[in-house]
């Protein structure tokens, strides 16, 4: 199931950036060689904060760190 999961998310991802790559090709609007690079290091960068943030957010749930306050009496 997860492998299914995944496969789809990839897919998604690919017609996306297919369809990114397609925008930024329209004849009469060239990009120049700099958008292209700036387009490549956002993305990675994006992909890098959303891994880490994600990262976070696991290692916070296991180690108790979201669970309810218990107070001793």
């Amino acid at each position: 199931m997860r492998l299914a999961i995944s496969i789809g998310l990839l897919a998604l991802l690919a017609v996306v950036g297919i369809y990114a790559y397609e925008g930024m090709e329209l004849p009469d609007a060239a990009v120049p060689t700099y958008g292209y690079v700036v387009f490549g290091v956002a993305t990675a960068l994006l992909a890098i904060v959303g891994v880490a943030l994600m990262g976070l957010l696991f290692y916070s749930s296991r180690h108790g760190y979201d669970d309810p306050p218990r107070y001793e009496r």
